[in-house]
């Protein structure tokens, strides 16, 4: 029986990080496309697509186009190959031979083919199951605080002072500055019906960052429970809440500008050193948490597809030496000066800012484990 066990935990971790590289290919083979995409369509001349990386076990060469087309052994990664991308092409539709907005127009597609799929994934999502929601599955028993100003057993919360929660930083955000005894007004769902509770916060809030969920649910007066390992939990969960065919629309939306913003929020605040790189990690974490949220359901599956999607959309425009961001900088200084910065220093930059990228992604890999 333990040996039938230990098989099924071995087969369910394989599949598990099975479906965390299917969410990462899908995403970058979508990015490339996006290049491919914008680049037939502009006039730029393609020498290859590929889907992974490493020997080819599959390859055509599109007979009209002269575009090989292939698909290699390792799956993490992809690229479209444009004619001479990192130097002067012969050809006059190579790459650096096109104008600069053209050549934004296909960098930054790939991004937004990325936050485009992201959407589509969560309005489907939405739809079928409905949006991620935290239910108070108990409040606070302390008399020091009246219950008429407490959350009711569960509640589902959907606003906090106006403000819509998507994310648990949200409720960060929204409590940010309060203070103990601050009354705040929260919209929650329970038993199907729409409620306004009028909430008597138990602490001071006075956050250093966002991650600070703890403390946002304390002051907020959220029960907690003795769990098997001896520590205590907070008791509240997430669930699937159902919204109207406008509102999750809408929702949807909002939801993917919510994930966006929240990537700038965290490197701010690494930026500033309010928040640690332990905080933070690299492709083996990635890998590990899309896993295990991955392999939760169909929803969950939906929901951390869409996250990557809109967190590569993001992280790729950013003015990073090696990314798309960083390239389109570069086009931007060629446009308005009339002249592009010579491709070997550009290349050389380029090069540095990859280095540097690849260790810090092993860096805060490593912090995770120390």
């Amino acid at each position: 029986m333990a040996e039938i066990l230990l098989s099924s935990n071995v087969w369910n971790t394989v599949l598990s990080v099975l479906l965390a590289i299917l969410i990462l290919l899908v995403m970058i083979t979508v990015h490339e496309f996006g290049h491919y995409v914008a680049g037939r369509a502009l006039g730029f001349k393609i020498n290859q697509f590929s889907i992974g990386f490493g020997p080819a076990v599959f390859k055509r060469t599109g007979k009209k186009n002269g575009i090989l087309f292939a698909v290699r052994a390792f799956p993490l990664g992809g690229y479209c190959a444009f004619d001479g991308e990192d130097e002067e092409g012969e050809s006059e539709n190579s790459f650096n031979r096109q104008h600069p907005l053209k050549r934004i127009a296909v960098l930054v597609a790939g991004a937004l083919f990325n936050y485009l799929l992201a959407v589509l994934i969560i309005i489907i999502s939405t739809f079928a199951f409905g949006q991620m929601a935290y239910k108070i599955n108990a409040p606070a028993a302390d008399e020091a605080y009246p219950a008429a100003y407490s959350f009711y057993e569960g509640d589902v919360l959907l606003s906090l002072d106006g403000r819509d929660v998507y994310l648990s930083a949200d409720l960060v955000t929204a409590l940010n500055g309060r203070e103990e005894g601050d009354i705040v007004v929260a919209e929650v769902s329970n038993g199907g019906q729409r409620y306004t509770r009028e909430i008597m916060l138990r602490a001071d809030c006075d956050f250093k960052n966002t991650s600070q969920i703890s403390l946002a649910l304390h002051a907020l007066g959220v029960g907690t429970y003795e769990a098997e390992d001896g520590n205590n939990y907070y008791d509240i969960s997430t669930v699937s809440q159902k919204f109207s065919f406008w509102e999750s629309l809408g929702r949807s939306f909002m939801y993917s500008f919510k994930i966006a913003g929240s990537i700038f929020t965290v490197l701010g605040e690494l930026l500033t050193g309010n928040l640690g790189l332990s905080a933070v990690g690299g492709p083996v974490t990635t890998i590990k948490l899309t896993s295990q949220i991955a392999s939760q359901s169909v929803q969950s599956f939906l929901e951390i597809a869409a996250y990557i999607g809109v967190n590569l959309a993001v992280f790729n425009l950013l003015p990073i030496p090696a990314l798309d961001g960083s390239k389109v900088v570069f086009c931007l200084i060629e446009w308005i000066f009339k002249k592009p910065v010579p491709r070997k220093i550009e290349a050389i930059i380029h090069v540095i800012g990859f280095v540097l990228i690849l260790a810090f992604a092993v860096l805060v890999d490593i912090l995770q484990f120390i």
